[in-house]
């Protein structure tokens, strides 16, 4: 799994959220997409990114990644 393209798709999903006025809404809709819509190994390696510092993740895609 690559690492880098996970994370670009991570940011470009939190991307489509961020114009939502509530943050906290924003961060519960990124990680319900990665839940309905990723593998449990893309989630897996996400996550595991997260736990190394989250490096290349934006802000609402770590609160999104932290909340699988």
């Amino acid at each position: 799994m690559n690492i880098e393209r996970l994370v670009t798709m991570a940011n470009d999903i939190a991307a489509f959220f961020a114009s939502e006025p509530d943050q906290e809404s924003a961060a519960e809709q990124v990680a319900y997409h990665l839940k309905k819509f990723w593998e449990p190994r893309m989630r897996s390696e996400i996550r595991r990114c997260l736990d190394q510092g989250g490096a290349g993740l934006s802000p609402l895609a770590k609160r999104g990644v932290e909340r699988l």
